[in-house]
């Protein structure tokens, strides 16, 4: 399913899916466009640049589709 206020938010700042990539230096254009099909979901530390970058909450961006970016072996007790 499409992540239409992704893309919508992306859009309003005027960037391509390539300027938003390399404004993250994480993550290439390809990635974004997964994310925009719906075929992947980014990281938790991504996502939450891409809701800075974008001005966006990143529920509203990604609701809680996000890959889980730490193990047990991070979390600090």
């Amino acid at each position: 399913m499409k992540n239409l206020n992704l893309i919508t938010a992306r859009k309003k700042k005027q960037l391509t899916q390539a300027e938003l990539a390399g404004l993250l230096k994480t993550v290439t254009k390809a990635a974004i466009s997964n994310w925009e099909t719906g075929y992947s979901k980014p990281r938790l530390e991504v996502a939450l640049a891409v809701s800075e970058i974008l001005e966006e909450d990143v529920a509203f961006l990604f609701g809680y589709n996000v890959q889980e970016s730490c193990t047990k072996s991070h979390i600090i007790s």
